[in-house]
């Protein structure tokens, strides 16, 4: 039932975000677009509640219940950036607006998007792993806790990858390309 409900909730993620930004540049009714793209946290609070029931009512914590904790920290890290590129794309194709911004290539600009990058990352694994330490708390020591700290241990790995890419581009910045000079020529 989890695993379905965690399908539902992506599934209904891009469900609203189409239909609040087609409300909100297609209809010209931004408000409205606004309020649909306002619903989006209510799956992840109904994801969170239905797995709180579901291990109240003794179910025994498995990998289930730890990804819909992953799923949700996922979102709280990255659910906004996602909304906002989406709508810069959405509102360039289908409302006239600019192109979006693409990050930067080189140099200090592309290693500051980088650490960006990597703080949506680790915010995300953070509040998984909370939300996954919350639910080893609730469970207490009677069930098996085995799977929801292999959950642990994988937003762990996540963050370490997120740490490693971000502090390679400020340890080795990428140098823009040196544009070729043209031969001198020489007349006689």
């Amino acid at each position: 039932m989890i695993v379905t409900l965690i399908v539902i909730c992506e599934v209904g993620f891009w469900v609203l975000l189409a239909g609040g930004l087609a409300l909100r540049y297609l209809a010209k009714m931004p408000r409205l677009g606004a309020a649909v793209l306002l619903c989006e946290p209510l799956l992840e609070v109904i994801l969170l509640a239905v797995t709180a029931i579901d291990l109240k009512n003794g179910a025994e914590p498995d990998w289930k219940h730890g990804l819909a904790a992953v799923y949700i920290g996922f979102t709280v890290g990255l659910g906004h950036h996602t909304i906002k590129w989406v709508d810069a794309q959405f509102a360039h194709r289908f409302a006239g607006g600019p192109p979006p911004v693409k990050p930067p290539r080189y140099g200090t600009a592309r290693m500051i998007h980088e650490w960006k990058t990597a703080v949506r990352w680790i915010t995300a694994a953070v509040v998984a792993m909370g939300l996954l330490q919350a639910a080893i708390w609730y469970v207490g020591g009677d069930g098996d806790i085995g799977s929801l700290r292999m959950w642990q241990h994988k937003m762990l790995f996540a963050i370490g990858i997120n740490v490693i890419i971000a502090g390679s581009y400020t340890l080795f910045p990428k140098q823009a390309p040196k544009p070729e000079r043209e031969p001198v020529r020489i007349e006689r």
